[in-house]
């Protein structure tokens, strides 16, 4: 998983959540404390009747990166940045809750005396919107490639003009179509994919890449994510276009090390195959990658980092590939490739 812009999107749901009705004026309370401080803050805030709080910790988030380290290679420069120091609780009144002010400043006083710091507040006012509608403004329609465009799921009768619609649900779940690597991939696979073609995605997340294949006319596409929860969300994503087992199928496990899984999967040859991870896992799933190809079939492996592409080409060719086209966008890089020909 690339994680990105996770943090903000987070950030727009819990927020859209503190709404009583659909459209008012509320007060934003920032309240600063130190790293040590947040859990005990927090925990008093909701215990004296604030709920729905938004907590922005560098070390909360430090400690997610390091254990889940296996499933990233990159952080967005400007998130980063934004929680360089930081440790704060955001929560919301409405701006006529003359009660619920006098309530806070009475509690963060009697936090100060027992020892949590000074806690200094900064009070925004935000603008009147409609604050359960306004995270969908995260997520207009995306064109990818030449044919197909993006649409989250309440945009689904939106005119495309032309374009092939790829429905989702977006969430947590990594595929919007947005990034780089994921453009590549659908790209590469409007040169290559048939109807009849038959499609296994590794790494599957939101499922977008298996309903783009078979938007594109593909007969058949499995996802397969060490996620259960990805399991799920790409299952709902692929019914959203009307495509249902056995025309798209979902698994949960690690090919690697789950042995019926891969005896599962194996069972078969796919026409296309579609890694769009990160640099590690590829070089880790370079072995097993043949086993799912024939003499004609395409691995597309995308995800990868300028600065790693020696090390993924070099796996792959280890494992009896040949790498056959490659792609540039940004800073990341997605390798086509084949079974070698001996």
């Amino acid at each position: 998983m690339v994680l990105q812009l996770l943090f903000y999107v987070f950030y727009d749901k819990i927020t859209a959540k503190i709404t009583k009705e659909n459209v008012m004026n509320w007060l934003e309370i920032t309240v600063t404390t130190a790293p040590d401080s947040i859990d005990p803050v927090a925990t008093a805030l909701t215990a004296g009747g604030f709920a729905d709080l938004v907590l922005e910790d560098q070390n909360t988030f430090e400690q997610f990166l390091e254990e889940n380290r296996a499933y990233w290679d990159y952080i967005d420069q400007q998130l980063q940045e934004k929680l360089t120091g930081l440790s704060c609780i955001k929560l919301y009144l409405e701006d006529t809750d003359t009660e619920g002010m006098s309530r806070l400043e009475t509690l963060l006083a009697e936090l100060r005396q027992q020892g949590l710091g000074e806690l200094p507040t900064r009070i925004t006012t935000l603008a009147q919107t409609n604050w359960e509608e306004s995270w969908k403004d995260n997520y207009p329609p995306q064109p990818v490639g030449q044919k197909l465009v993006v649409l989250p799921y309440w945009l689904a009768d939106t005119e495309t003009d032309g374009r092939l619609p790829v429905i989702l649900d977006p969430g947590l779940t990594f595929g919007t179509g947005a990034h780089p690597s994921t453009q590549m991939v659908i790209e590469a696979m409007e040169q290559i994919i048939a109807p009849g073609t038959s499609c296994l995605d590794l790494g599957s997340g939101s499922g977008i890449l298996s309903i783009a294949a078979l938007r594109l006319g593909a007969s058949s596409a499995i996802g397969v994510d060490i996620d259960p929860k990805a399991e799920d969300i790409a299952r709902e994503n692929a019914a959203y276009n009307g495509f249902v087992a056995p025309k798209f199928t979902a698994y949960t496990g690690n090919v690697t090390a789950d042995k019926t899984l891969m005896q599962r999967l194996s069972h078969n040859r796919y026409d296309v195959v579609l890694v769009n991870i990160v640099a590690d896992v590829i070089i880790g799933l370079a072995p097993v990658l043949p086993r799912f190809l024939d003499e004609d079939s395409t691995l597309i492996c995308s995800g990868i980092l300028d600065s790693r592409l020696g090390d993924v080409t070099a796996a792959l060719e280890r494992a009896g590939l040949t790498v056959t086209a490659t792609r540039a966008k940004e800073d990341w890089r997605c390798v086509s490739a084949k079974r070698s020909v001996l």
